[in-house]
Parts: structure tokens; C-alpha cells; sequence
């Protein structure tokens, strides 16, 4: 019983009821052009005459709830009202481009509805105007004898005539209780007609099938272009933060006996966090939704400055150029540097000191990449696969340039990435040891896709 009650004793069922309430006499600026075929066809029944207008009445709500504006304002309004949890209408059909190789997906547009879907807000209109009549004439008969029966006002009357038997209520206990009736009747039209409207909204305001497939859509692209992000800050700011740690360390280590060397480190580090704060400004701005500028690329003509930094991290570096890397262009230029970023990343980090081979061969129908650093004489132990945590396995002793293998902590989303960046370009990549004392990444892209 309580349950029963419950929904006479919210504010919300009311405000439902005032929302339908609203929709009918939103609709009476329509009702003189309804009259006007009834002038017209003055000498018609008067029967016909009331229905031609109330057909040109309907007529006229329905090209009304045509209008992409209404439906969005009628969207708005039972969000508001109603409390039902509707998506802003969006754009079916539009083109998108693919993950990580355009701009951000815009935000949601107005939709242009087809075929059926295009009278769902019409028949919403529609029938919310017919509930809104319908609810405010019965719950106003209803409160107006609720209100009037109980004093006796107008010289009002209640009465009831059911199966040849009249009762008639003229004063007394009998018309409070009428009276109270009423009023729980008009309160219960409004609960009706609210909960009618709560029904109605989802199956004819909600997102079309069509609808559903963009609203889809839109949230793939936004969650790989923020995957894509999350790409773009792991490869480059941890390198940063990788190749800085050791500069670093470097620095402090060789300050007192060879300055030239600490200050040389020192301005290897400006240079490389001055870089990676225009990653990190540019990420932030998508992420905030703001006009992003520009954003940074790196490509493999950029290969030699970030070797550099290696260099000035204390890292033996060999590389091996073969072919035209420089020529390479595109996306398939910048992903070629982050792939090897992210191994030369983990080779810091995770490396036992040694040479750290850099192989790039640009070829016409593929380009090969690769980085093998050393992972044996190193204190303490690491583990990794290629699937999961960063590369370095070994064991033992020895010297190393000042980081140990519990330095740099691992999130396990370097290789995953890496690996999810060279399947979006139909490429190859190996991981795992390579012999005894080294570990290998090796990628191979092909320069023309599949179709």
C-alpha cells in the first residue's frame, strides 16, 4: 500500500503532469488555423465540422514536431521534467576518420531522422498534446468538485447512477468523503499521465537504431583517440623521464670531477623536457576539449636527435641506416619513431649497459626496425615477455651507468600499445630474447598496405 502512495507523494509526478499540462496549451496558437477549413465548409454537420478539426488540428501538431529543434527542446525538456535519461540527438552517416590518423571526432550534431524514425517525434508530440488535454480536463473536473463539494459552494451536488440506482450527496460526512475521493482521483490522473510520458520518451524521443550505430561510433572513435593519446604520452614522456633519470644521475656523478660533462647533461635534459612539456600541453588540451593546436610530430628525420639523448644519457648507441629512412613519410614515419622510442625507452631502462644496436632499413615495399640491447651482467634481476611487462631478463653482477633494475617501475602498457600501433598498420613485430644476453624487438611495416 505504502508503494501505492508513494508515487501521489513526489514532486516529480506533478511536474510531469504540469509538462503534459503545458504541451496542450502549447498547441491552442494552432487551434484558429484548425477552424479555418471549418469556416470554409460552413455548411457541413456539425459533427464532420469537429472532426475536420480536429484531424487539421493534429495535422498541423505533427508538422510542427517535424522540426529538428523541437525535437531536440522536447529532448531537453523530459531530460529535465520527466527525469528520463536521454543522449543528444547526432549525426547518422557522417564520415570518421580512422583512429590515430586524423583529429579528434567532433562533437554530436543534430540528427536528420529517416524513413520511420522521422515521425517518432510527431506521434510524441501528439500524443503528449492528447494526454495534456485529456489529464487536465478530468483532474481539473475532479480537484473543482474536491474543492467545492465539501462547503457546499455553487450549490454543488454529488451524484452516482449505476444500474437504475441514483445516490445523491447533498451535505453531510458523505460529501467530504466524495470530496476526498476527487482529490486522490486528480492526483492519481497526474501520476497516470507522468508515468504514461516516462513510457512514451525512451521508445519515441531515444535514439533510433540508426542513431544508436553514430552514438556507437562516436564513443569507439573518442575512446581511441584517448587511447591514442595515452600512446603518444607513455612513448614520450617516459622517455623524457627515462632518459632524464640517467642524465640525472650522470650529472651528479661526474659533477665535481668533469663539469663540462655534468653541464652538458644538464642541457640534454632542457632540451628533451622542453619537448615533452609540448607533448604533454598539446595532450591536455584534447583531453579538456579545448582547440588543440598543432600537434607535435616526430618522425625518423627526427631519429638522430633522439639518439642523441641517449648518448648524453651515458648510452652506447649503434646504429645501422640502410635505404632512404628519411624518405619514409606519414604516419607510417611517425609510428617508425615511436616504435623505436619505445624500445630504446626500455632498453634504458631495463638494459644491463652495453651497446644498444639500432637497426632501420627502408626498403620499397617494407621498412624494418629493430633494437637489441644487453640484459645479462646486471645487479639484481628483471623479468619480461612480449606481451606483457617492458623487456630485461638476467641475472648476476656488474657495472652499469648508476640505475638499478628496481629504478624504473613498469606499467605493462609499453609493449601492448606498441604492438596494438604496428597491427593498426598491418605490420609484424617479434619480442623475446635473443641469445643468452640480449633481448630484441623487431618490426617490420609494409610501405603500401593491403587494400
Amino acid at each position: 500500500m505504502t508503494r501505492g502512495i508513494r508515487p501521489l507523494l513526489r514532486g516529480s509526478t506533478y511536474a510531469g503532469a504540469l509538462f503534459a499540462y503545458c504541451g496542450a496549451l502549447a498547441s491552442v496558437p494552432l487551434l484558429p488555423f484548425a477552424l479555418l477549413p471549418v469556416l470554409v465548409w460552413g455548411s457541413a454537420p456539425e459533427g464532420v465540422q469537429i472532426v475536420l478539426a480536429l484531424l487539421v488540428w493534429a495535422v498541423l501538431i505533427g508538422v510542427v514536431g517535424l522540426a529538428r529543434t523541437t525535437r531536440r527542446v522536447l529532448i531537453a525538456c523530459a531530460r529535465r521534467v520527466l527525469k528520463v535519461p536521454l543522449p543528444d540527438p547526432v549525426a547518422v552517416g557522417r564520415s570518421a576518420s580512422s583512429p590515430g590518423t586524423g583529429p579528434a571526432p567532433a562533437a554530436p550534431a543534430p540528427a536528420v531522422p529517416c524513413g520511420a524514425d522521422r515521425w517518432r517525434t510527431p506521434v510524441w508530440l501528439l500524443l503528449h498534446v492528447a494526454l495534456g488535454w485529456t489529464g487536465a480536463v478530468v483532474s481539473g473536473v475532479l480537484l473543482l468538485a474536491g474543492l467545492t463539494l465539501p462547503g457546499g459552494w455553487f450549490r454543488a451536488e454529488a451524484g452516482l447512477s449505476l444500474f437504475g440506482r441514483s445516490v445523491r450527496l447533498s451535505g453531510g460526512w458523505g460529501t467530504w468523503v466524495v470530496a476526498l475521493g476527487c482529490v486522490l482521483l486528480a492526483a492519481a490522473v497526474c501520476v497516470v499521465v507522468t508515468s504514461v510520458l516516462r513510457w512514451l520518451a525512451p521508445r519515441l524521443l531515444g535514439p533510433s537504431s540508426a542513431e544508436r550505430l553514430a552514438l556507437a561510433a562516436e564513443r569507439e572513435l573518442r575512446l581511441a583517440e584517448r587511447n591514442r593519446l595515452a600512446h603518444e604520452l607513455h612513448d614520450s614522456i617516459g622517455h623524457t623521464l627515462t632518459a632524464a633519470t640517467i642524465q640525472a644521475a650522470v650529472a651528479g656523478e661526474v659533477l665535481s670531477a668533469d663539469p663540462v660533462a655534468a653541464r652538458a647533461a644538464l642541457r640534454s635534459i632542457e632540451e628533451s623536457t622542453r619537448a615533452a612539456l609540448e607533448d604533454l600541453d598539446y595532450v591536455l588540451g584534447v583531453l579538456r576539449e579545448e582547440k588543440a593546436e598543432t600537434a607535435p610530430t616526430r618522425t625518423l628525420a627526427d631519429l638522430p636527435e633522439l639518439l642523441d639523448r641517449l648518448r648524453h644519457a651515458g648510452a652506447v648507441v649503434e646504429p645501422e641506416l640502410s635505404g632512404e629512412p628519411a624518405q619514409v613519410q606519414g604516419t607510417l614515419s611517425r609510428a617508425a619513431y615511436r616504435i623505436l622510442q619505445e624500445g630504446l625507452t626500455n632498453a634504458l631502462r631495463h638494459g644491463a649497459g652495453g651497446p644498444i644496436e639500432v637497426r632501420v632499413a627502408a626498403a620499397p615495399d617494407g621498412l624494418e626496425l629493430s633494437v637489441v640491447n644487453r640484459t645479462g651482467a646486471r645487479t639484481g634481476t628483471s623479468t619480461g615477455t612480449g606481451t606483457g611487462a617492458d623487456p630485461g631478463t638476467g641475472t648476476g653482477t656488474g657495472t652499469d651507468t648508476g640505475t638499478g633494475p628496481g629504478a624504473f617501475p613498469t606499467s605493462g602498457h609499453g609493449l601492448p600499445g606498441l604492438a596494438e600501433r604496428v597491427r593498426l598498420l598491418h605490420g609484424e613485430v617479434e619480442v623475446g630474447p635473443d641469445g643468452p644476453q640480449h633481448w630484441r624487438l623487431a618490426v617490420r611495416l609494409p610501405v603500401r598496405l593491403p587494400a
